[in-house]
């Protein structure tokens, strides 16, 4: 911890098109839920922020595809991620959203601001137009072949392949998302924020932040290694943060149809939202003292997908603008897989919160993802693990601990704690280790190491039901009770102090411990609540006097039963042997219509493929050899993330056989293979028992 006294977490702002599910959890909301209810534990000054992000190409994508204007899209999911949030016990202390009026006005005068200080180069070029939908193609509106691996469904702002950060104007064979139309170029106006001129201060602050996570670094080295460029922050769209109209007259440009890059308005999301908080507290510029204040300390929870935003983008523009505070840490996570497969929103593959909450404890889940979290590495979550975890870990460990010790205090103590009478050596060295576990945890959760830390806390219970079990109570209460009395006493400390650091990962539980122990006055983790005199460290000392009268026993958690994880599993298998109608992408629209003579002019052959390697420095990219009977053909296919060479090798497939050869890394690609694409992207070969050489019609 920095010797700054105020706190400003933020998680993220989730994207409006669609339900969330485990990945999101673990990846970023999780981690970051336990290091603000630690820290209001600590007594420390903080506020927690998130919000819906709702602008954007694949929320109008989305809208367009069900015939729904957008702002209906956002609304619908809006609702559903946050009452799912509330539900998984999310304590955020606000939490908004970018279509509100606020946000738009925030938006706007930090692009003033920008503006006014001659931050943004104003350029007018040449970019990809859908004649047939009539609108200018940014980013996803624009699908192609990447110029780095050669996958051919690449988006224009990113590669799903090979990870590469692209514009539209470098895809390979572009095409209109929309109408699947060839584009043509036209001109247009816009504002670029110079990445590559505000390289060298970027690097400098960056160096100062080398305990940063080594996944965070890496990436952001990865990006400056290459050189920043400049990014354009408006778009040619109709749905977003409308530029505002006083800085494109005095630049000359007709804003009417032109908004702000859903990347540029989204991190100022979080301004926006603490704005809405302060709002709310009565006191309208309350927020400047978590933004605008030197003392504080700004920490960014996310994803691996948004680190290059929020490390670089994000804080060269909170550097331009010179106001506000920068990032004193982005402990951003690694991707949660789901039984050793991607998560597939399209293939309704996930585990989503709010089918979660409909069956389960949100407590379950809370700790079951703490234990896995992907905080270095990828990490993978099973119904079994998790069955394991709620029954071995949750109910035979620390439930059980909690159970045998307050049924003995209510059957040989009249409910009470027991006084803490001759105690020997060993319960000098349990009382010795438990004042020792608050700092230890501590220590975890400062550095972002929660999954340590929730290791820590479940080492306390066993430390529990060892030291009951060399004590034996069930003995010493027929021949010496007083002894007896001492390990129920010892044995209730630790359970109290259990309901104060089982808090960030499990509060509901640690609300029900604290009932059953009567332990009151506990600080607490929730934002705005009572402060209460219990604090963190408070928990590695004695919290229940003897003769304390303690509340009534109940199981804190119960075992769940094969049968009802086996309906999950079920269901998950379901949904990856077929989709779900209702989690499901749509599937994609049909080209333009077509005559026959067009589709004549492709030349089709059997082939088959006798060799097969990566392409060194792409290893997206697979060499392939293929025999199309009157000669071999070299094509490189951009399949590698998704197939092994040898996977290809001895595959009967179909090749485009005149089309036009072209270089990629180097070598030249002499036709182009045929593929099915699924929903989510899966690519499977078109394969046939034809002969080599076959024409296929």
């Amino acid at each position: 911890m920095t010797d700054r006294d105020t706190l400003l977490i933020t998680a993220a702002l989730p994207y409006t098109n669609g339900p969330i599910h485990t990945g999101h959890i673990a990846g970023c909301y999780l981690p970051a839920d336990i290091y603000c209810r630690y820290q209001r534990l600590k007594g420390r000054k903080l506020i927690f922020i998130c919000g819906s992000d709702e602008h954007g190409v694949a929320i109008m994508l989305r809208a367009r595809r069900e015939g729904l204007p957008p702002q209906e899209v956002v609304d619908r999911y809006h609702e559903l991620i946050k009452s799912s949030f509330e539900g998984l016990g999310m304590s955020f202390d606000h939490y908004g959203r970018t279509s509100r009026p606020l946000h738009h006005e925030t938006s706007r005068e930090f692009f003033r601001t920008l503006a006014r200080k001659g931050v943004f180069v104003l350029r007018t070029e040449s970019l990809l137009y859908d004649p047939e939908a009539e609108m200018f193609l940014a980013d996803r509106f624009v699908r192609g072949t990447c110029p780095h691996c050669g996958y051919e469904e690449a988006y224009g702002d990113q590669c799903e392949s090979c990870g590469r950060s692209l514009s539209p104007s470098e895809l390979i064979d572009p095409r209109s998302a929309i109408t699947d139309a060839v584009p043509i170029y036209r001109e247009t106006t816009h504002w670029y924020l110079p990445l590559d001129k505000m390289q060298p201060k970027l690097e400098a602050w960056i160096a100062t932040h080398g305990d940063w996570k080594p996944n965070v670094l890496g990436q952001v080295r990865s990006w400056l290694k290459e050189g920043l460029t400049a990014r354009a922050v408006t778009r040619d769209l109709p749905w977003g943060v409308r530029v505002p109209e006083d800085v494109a007259e005095a630049a000359g440009v007709d804003a009417s149809s032109k908004v702000l890059y859903v990347w540029f308005d989204a991190p100022i999301g979080y301004i926006s939202s603490t704005r809405e908080w302060a709002e709310k507290q009565g006191e309208p510029e309350l927020w400047r003292e978590y933004w605008q204040n030197e003392n504080t300390k700004l920490v960014h929870f996310l994803g691996k997908d948004n680190i290059v935003f929020h490390c670089l983008i994000f804080p060269a523009m909170l550097m331009a603008h010179g106001d506000y505070v920068l990032p004193d840490n982005v402990p951003a996570n690694e991707f949660l897989n789901l039984k050793g497969q991607k998560l597939s929103t399209s293939k309704n593959l996930a585990v989503w919160i709010d089918e979660y909450l409909e069956v389960f404890k949100p407590d379950l889940l809370r700790y079951a993802l703490a234990t896995i979290l992907p905080e270095t590495r990828d990490a993978d979550f099973s119904w079994e693990d998790f069955q394991s975890k709620v029954n071995f870990e949750l109910a035979d460990t620390l439930g059980n601990f909690v159970n045998r010790t307050l049924t003995f205090a209510a059957r040989y103590f009249d409910n009470k704690v027991p006084p803490l009478a001759n105690p020997g050596a060993m319960e000098a060295d349990v009382l010795k280790e438990l004042a020792e576990y608050p700092g230890r945890i501590s220590d975890c959760y400062e550095h972002y190491k929660f999954r340590d830390g929730v290791a820590l806390t479940m080492a306390l219970a066993r430390l529990g039901n060892k030291y009951f079990n060399d004590a034996e109570p069930w003995a010493t209460r027929k021949i010496d009770l007083e002894k007896c009395g001492t390990t129920i006493h010892v044995c209730a400390q630790l359970c109290a102090s259990l309901a104060v650091l089982i808090d960030p990962v499990m509060p509901h539980a640690a609300t029900e411990l604290r009932e059953m122990l009567r332990l009151d006055g506990v600080r607490s983790s929730m934002p705005g609540r009572s402060a209460g005199t219990v604090a963190w460290d408070d928990a590695g000392e004695p919290l229940l006097a003897a003769g304390h009268e303690l509340g009534e026993a109940a199981i804190l958690f119960h075992k769940i039963d094969d049968e009802l994880i086996e309906a999950q599993i079920a269901k998950l298998e379901a949904a990856a042997g077929g989709v779900s109608a209702e989690k499901a992408e749509p599937f994609a629209p049909l080209g333009p219509e077509i005559e026959y003579d067009d589709f004549a002019k492709l030349d089709l052959r059997m082939g088959v493929v006798t060799g097969a390697a990566p392409v060194p420095k792409a290893d997206k990219l697979l060499c392939l050899q293929v025999d199309l009977g009157f000669e071999t053909r070299q094509i490189l296919a951009g399949v590698a993330e998704q197939m092994k060479p040898e996977q290809l090798v001895g595959k009967r497939v179909v090749a485009v056989a005149n089309l036009k050869p072209r270089k990629l890394r180097g070598l030249m690609s002499q036709g182009m293979l045929l593929m099915a694409e699924d929903r989510d992207g899966t690519l499977r070969p078109i394969t046939s028992e034809g002969e080599p050489g076959g024409v296929v019609r």
